[in-house]
């Protein structure tokens, strides 16, 4: 089956490397930003969802490199509807079904009882995280009908309701209240649905699946909205299967991607994010775990590095280390209770999870947090080896006018810490000005090497690769 997942954008060779390592499959990298595409064995599925780099997976119906649309609407639209009587749905659905199967075994649905609403309401505020943590499909559907309009840019993980305006904010961004009439219209005709189920789907029951339509659109040549593309498509789905639309409480999300002149029709394996898996406690900025893999994995750590986060929010980093790479010492602080009190609750969810698996004792993860102040950190100068961090974009936490005088005072402190020579640093932060003015000042301390652009939650964001020169680092020094 030929298996598409989404990924942080600026981390798909970072996800393509991973696949390589863990499936032993090659994977093509699309030119729609954020996606990779890669062949696995219907049986290598749990190991599919296994990978750490990945945020959403679909298995691929078809792929089209260079779908010729049509310049007037009415034809771009029925050339849609007609694609659907065209695919061959048959081999995706089996890995749909099976798929499902895997699903059942592993949860038996779990109590949706994960997070309280107060700190539900603070995440979908952020922009960066949507959906919930729950498995509740229809709880996070309404979270993504909030946040869909708040983030046209790059959402990579949105879940995005029926034909959501387009990612990359090429096309006017329709507003949320469009949205229903793309629901109501779907659903209209929907009613008299004959109870025979489609013979592919259905093993022998006669339930009728339901479905919905997710398009995703970028790209200004089109004559069409998503909103419409989803219509369209959907009404020919529930046509050619006789399935029953449902935006909220569906068994089935099939996946119309269309970027430009690429168009990839799919079939959704997850109902939540891959990305949600560390983290119970969220905090205002909480950072995807797929991301914070994403920038452990360019530091390359090595068994026995002593690797630090000296502002670790919820611990969405050191907890991803630690998982991952168990034989380096992780050590996470902040300067505020609150974050080290959400870190230490993420370790102890972490430490359930685990003892769960082995059903005896919990194995203890490498990993401590403690409060902290970060430009006065209670470590032998020298002694870390690698510094992974996500520094204040001066916009939920802190102030860019703050970042002026933060900046270079973390990157003097982290260059103290770290050993000359070999240590590195990889770092994320949206106030790349202030970055690369503090920067320039450490220059005797800090070689840039790599810069990855991300975008998180909207924000156009990079992550810098540094690594620590030879020189001896000064205790104190008057940065401007």
């Amino acid at each position: 089956a030929v298996i598409g997942a989404t990924v942080p954008t600026g981390f798909e060779l970072t996800a393509a490397e991973e696949v390589q390592e863990k499936l032993g499959s090659a994977s093509s990298i699309s030119r729609d930003r954020g996606k990779i595409y890669f062949e696995v064995p219907a049986r290598g599925l749990p190991q599919v969802h296994r990978l750490r780099s990945v945020d959403n997976l679909f298995v691929v119906v078809q792929e089209f490199k260079d779908y010729q649309f049509k310049e007037n609407k009415e034809d771009a639209l029925k050339d849609l509807e007609d694609l659907v009587k065209k695919l061959s749905w048959t081999d995706p659905l089996k890995v749909w079904e099976l798929n499902n199967s895997l699903k059942k075994k592993k949860t038996k649905r779990k109590k949706p009882n994960l997070q309280s609403t107060a700190s539900k309401e603070k995440l979908n505020d952020d922009g960066e995280e949507e959906g919930t943590d729950q498995k509740d499909a229809s709880k996070q559907e309404d979270c993504a009908q909030n946040a869909a309009g708040a983030e046209p840019t790059s959402g990579q993980d949105t879940e995005k309701t029926q034909g959501v305006a387009s990612r990359n904010g090429e096309e006017e961004e329709e507003d949320d209240n469009e949205q229903p009439d793309a629901k109501d219209e779907l659903q209209a005709g929907s009613g008299s649905e004959t109870k025979a189920g489609d013979g592919k789907t259905s093993e022998g029951e006669a339930k009728v699946l339901k479905f919905r339509v997710t398009c995703n659109r970028a790209g200004d040549k089109h004559s069409f909205t998503s909103n419409e593309a989803a219509r369209y498509f959907g009404g020919a789905v529930q046509e050619h299967f006789q399935w029953k639309a449902d935006m909220t409480n569906f068994d089935v999300e099939v996946l119309l991607n269309i970027h430009n002149n690429e168009v990839v029709v799919g079939i959704a394996l997850t109902e939540e994010s891959l990305h949600r898996r560390n983290i119970t406690h969220f905090g205002p900025t909480t950072l995807r775990s797929t991301l914070a893999y994403g920038m452990l994995r360019l530091c390359d750590p090595q068994p026995t590095d002593i690797i630090v986060d000296p502002m670790c929010g919820t611990g969405a980093i050191p907890i991803e280390g630690a998982t991952e790479w168990p034989s380096c010492y992780h050590i996470a602080g902040d300067n505020n209770p609150q974050a080290v009190k959400r870190a230490a609750n993420n370790i102890c969810s972490l430490l359930k999870k685990n003892e769960n698996k082995e059903s005896s004792t919990s194995l203890g993860v490498p990993l401590d947090v403690v409060q902290w102040d970060i430009c006065n950190l209670p470590l032998r100068t020298g002694s870390v080896d690698i510094i992974v961090t996500d520094m204040p974009f001066g916009k939920r936490i802190g102030s860019k006018k703050k970042n002026w005088d933060l900046y270079p005072a973390c990157l003097m402190e982290m260059g103290r810490i770290c050993t000359p020579g070999t240590g590195r640093a990889v770092l994320l932060t949206q106030d790349k000005k202030c970055f690369a003015k503090a920067l320039s000042r450490m220059g005797h301390i800090w070689r840039k090497g790599q810069t990855v652009w991300v975008n998180v939650g909207g924000l156009h964001a990079a992550v810098y690769l540094l690594r620590r020169t030879w020189e001896r680092a000064e205790e104190k020094r008057s940065f401007w």
